[in-house]
């Protein structure tokens, strides 16, 4: 008897699509407040120890692979920006400005992936869409690759949801910018965050309505046709 552990028959399992975003972003953003909340490491020291994976992930992409890895060039050229960002000091209003650094950093990012054709923010966003479901997998790979019948329609609202996201995080940097120069100090430290979580929540509700969701349909159409084409394809043969 033969046992079967992880994924049966090839199937990618949702831990498999979502790992090239764990790996790329989770991981390094989760080892920097975890060296320098739990290790009391400097913010110096806690951005570099955190860009190890993605300096590795974006060397061996281009060495190995022959290719860049988006998700992991950008997490790493956040990082670095930040370690330039964290010489600055003296000037509160400056600290509370130069975190938005990092926000129009990762949108200059996205919008130049698009610009190029690989839009960036389709890692992030297609385990949601795939749920982990081989259909489904196979349908993203039909739209994307250019090969189903809706798949023009598909590449443009996922550059939509790259450009929605871009733009969002412009504004957001804009936003806390103004605000660290025109806010009280004491105020815009608490007042950063809500600006962030508020353009966030603007971003999934934009990025849903024009993008994810006719995708989402998109795909689920795909998928079903996929499913009903196999059993026409099995009886001809």
């Amino acid at each position: 008897m033969t046992k079967t552990t992880g994924n049966q028959g090839g199937r990618p399992s949702v831990l498999d699509n979502f790992k090239p975003l764990l790996i790329d972003v989770a991981v390094p953003l989760g080892s920097y407040y975890l060296f320098k909340e739990a290790f009391g490491m400097s913010t110096f020291a806690a951005l570099a120890w955190s860009s190890v994976v993605p300096a590795v992930r974006t060397v061996w992409g281009v060495v190995k692979e022959r290719r860049t890895n988006a998700l992991a060039a950008l997490i790493l050229v956040v990082n670095v920006v930040s370690l330039l960002l964290s010489f600055v000091s003296g000037d509160p209003r400056l600290m509370l400005a130069k975190d938005s650094g990092v926000s129009s950093t990762v949108a200059i990012g996205i919008l130049v992936s698009v610009r190029l054709g690989k839009p960036m923010m389709t890692e992030g966003m297609k385990p949601f869409l795939v749920k982990g479901d081989p259909a489904r997998e196979a349908a993203f790979q039909r739209l994307v690759s250019g090969t189903a019948a809706g798949s023009a329609a598909f590449r443009r609202k996922e550059r939509v949801f790259s450009v929605v996201w871009g733009l969002v995080l412009l504004a957001e940097c804009v936003v806390r910018i103004v605000g660290a120069y025109t806010v009280p100090v004491d105020t815009m430290v608490w007042l950063g965050s809500v600006i962030m979580v508020a353009w966030m929540a603007i971003g999934f509700l934009v990025s849903g309505g024009l993008a994810a969701g006719p995708m989402e349909q998109m795909l689920t159409a795909e998928a079903a046709a996929g499913r009903d084409e196999r059993p026409a394809v099995a009886a001809a043969a």
